[in-house]
């Protein structure tokens, strides 16, 4: 007897209860019930992070009675957002707010079609915002729980850690994408710090500076959530053949501030010749940023 056709769903591993028409609806599943590689891929990498997501939104709904209000930044077509709240808010929905933020405009009103379509209006909420301007937009509440950014270009990574300091989040889940900006500011400086360190070395060749360029600028980052007194684990993703940017930062509130890492932090600005520049202290506040924690940096140096 020929063998019944294997249903491509079953490769998915879908929990239980999880809408396939929300997986159509976002392009992952065809009509037909197939899914392409590249969509596989696409959702074997949020399936990773909601599986590290998961624990947060259970710890901050059992702290606050239910509660919990997740902020999406580069929501883009909201993947990430629409599964999370399928898989572990839609049955018990009371309480639990997650809203999107997005710059495209026609992603944010397809989005909003698609709550209200899926029932999950009441839970969902899409914004047509830039990152940085999320902060202080009246229809986001003064605090929040979780913030995720999946993919956020370069310095969108930077609003959204901004974005959860200012509203104190008590999570953060970050996969950063394509760090170009402390890339430029070592390229700018690089002449004048090749007779002072030979540091230098490890962003002399352009290749080098770009690749330098995006670690560091992940480093900083785990440094200035320390600093604001977050407990950071840093952690692959998902294998790299699936994807090159892979790295997955996990930040938890744990204590009001750690002057020792923000030393950390401007010890690393002076030493690699970027404490000159304004737009990166700017970028990489912490908290006491002042002429104390400055001269004991510069000590540290």
């Amino acid at each position: 007897m020929p063998k019944p056709k294997r249903n491509p769903l079953d490769t998915l591993e879908l929990k239980p209860g999880q809408s396939i028409e929300l997986l159509k609806a976002l392009h992952i599943v065809t009509r037909e019930g197939g899914i392409n590689q590249d969509s596989r891929r696409k959702l074997k990498q949020v399936y990773h992070l909601t599986h590290f997501i998961e624990p947060l939104i259970d710890e901050v709904r059992k702290a606050n009675h239910g509660g919990l209000y997740l902020v999406d930044h580069g929501a883009g077509k909201s993947y990430l957002g629409f599964i999370l709240y399928d898989l572990y808010m839609k049955q018990n929905p009371e309480g639990a707010i997650v809203a999107g933020v997005e710059t495209r405009q026609e992603l944010v009103d397809k989005s909003n079609t698609l709550a209200k379509q899926l029932g999950f209006d009441a839970g969902m909420r899409f914004m047509n915002l830039p990152v940085a301007q999320a902060t202080d937009h009246p229809d986001l509440p003064d605090t929040v729980d979780i913030v995720t950014a999946l993919h956020a270009c370069n310095t969108a990574t930077d609003d959204a850690i901004s974005f959860g300091l200012k509203k104190q989040a008590k999570f953060m889940a970050l996969v950063p994408c394509c760090q170009a900006e402390v890339a430029a500011h070592l390229r700018k400086n690089k002449a004048s710090q090749l007779g002072k360190t030979s540091l230098v070395e490890m962003w002399r060749h352009p290749l080098h500076t770009r690749e330098f360029g995006s670690q560091l600028t992940n480093v900083l980052r785990c440094l200035q959530l320390e600093a604001y007194g977050y407990q950071v684990t840093v952690t692959e993703l998902v294998g790299w053949e699936h994807s090159m940017k892979n790295e997955l930062i996990i930040a938890k509130k744990h204590q009001r501030s750690n002057p020792k890492a923000a030393q950390r932090l401007r010890s690393m600005l002076v030493e690699l010749g970027l404490d000159g520049e304004e737009v990166l202290q700017q970028r990489f506040h912490v908290p006491a940023w002042n002429d104390e924690v400055d001269e004991a940096a510069r000590n540290v140096v």
